[in-house]
């Protein structure tokens, strides 16, 4: 090529630059296309809401014999959603289309770094409070239509301690206590016997996407004692990784009841799938996928 042709080909770039055009870099295409992944997936989360207010919710209850556990490995169990009705099954499958679609393009390459670092620890991914938006894990499932009643579910990552605490904050069920005070059968509905419950679980970087997780101590805050209205909490070792063992325990406690199964689950953890700073998206080593979102997340507030 001549040098003519060269300082001309240098002209037209200069040109072409001076009157405002460019060409988009790949980063800024990923993150309008990521954009665009998050939208849609909290339009489909949204429509899937709807429509099992439209067509009913899970009615998933304590243990085995509730639908909450499997009766093999005490994992929890994988929910159906085809079980409420074909649009609601049809629904959720366009949701974990799009945590697919996601996964593929996630901008965290090392989502678990600084977890666990005393001094670096708030520099982590990981960090901070995340709300549940989505999930196929039976246990972290809430309806009013079940004894466990409605809850709300987050975890907050302490990535300088290197620990993860569950919360779930129970609403209460759609079944009360039978009393002739209709104030009281209200509160009753409103103050479950369990309030909340505080899951500590000690959490460690196995890889760079995925987290080994030790369950600790669970609080456990109750609102009545032994028929008294009086709440009082009750912090205890949790030997296993299932939630659901102390809610079964405590409820057979109250039926002055069955043993507890002593069977010991698989080791826990889960992998980060996606992760931005705005939203979570991990699978469980149950495969049970989670969709979470980080409060400041303004568009994932229901």
């Amino acid at each position: 090529m001549s040098k003519i042709s060269v300082a001309l080909l240098l002209a037209a770039i200069a040109a072409t630059a001076t009157n405002g055009f460019s060409v988009p870099s790949p980063s800024s295409t990923a993150i309008n296309n990521n954009a665009k992944l998050k939208s849609d997936l909290l339009q489909r989360i949204q429509k899937l809401r709807i429509l099992k207010e439209r067509d009913g919710d899970f009615s998933i209850d304590f243990g085995v014999k509730g639908g909450e556990i499997d009766k093999k490995t005490r994992a929890p169990q994988k929910v159906d959603f085809y079980t409420i009705s074909e649009d609601v099954g049809k629904a959720a499958d366009e949701v974990m289309d799009i945590t697919s679609e996601l996964e593929k393009c996630s901008p965290t390459d090392y989502p678990t770094q600084f977890l666990g670092d005393k001094e670096q620890g708030n520099k982590a991914p990981l960090n901070g409070e995340w709300k549940l938006l989505f999930t196929t894990a039976a246990d972290a499932n809430f309806s009013k239509n079940s004894k466990r009643g409605s809850a709300s579910v987050k975890n907050v990552v302490d990535a300088c301690r290197g620990s993860i605490t569950n919360v779930i904050d129970f609403q209460g069920g759609s079944s009360a206590e039978e009393t002739d005070d209709d104030d009281a059968t209200t509160s009753a509905k409103k103050e479950p016997l369990v309030k909340s419950l505080n899951v500590v679980i000690g959490a460690k970087a196995a890889s760079k996407s995925r987290v080994g997780l030790q369950f600790k101590y669970a609080k456990v805050v109750f609102s009545r004692f032994f028929g008294l209205k009086q709440q009082w909490n009750l912090y205890i070792p949790v030997p296993a990784p299932l939630i659901t063992r102390l809610i079964v325990f405590f409820s057979r406690v109250f039926r002055f009841g069955k043993k507890v199964d002593k069977k010991v689950p698989p080791k826990a953890y889960f992998d980060v799938l996606y992760l931005d700073d705005e939203l979570r998206i991990q699978r469980t080593g149950e495969d049970n996928l989670f969709v979470q979102a980080k409060p400041t997340w303004k568009d994932a507030v229901p």
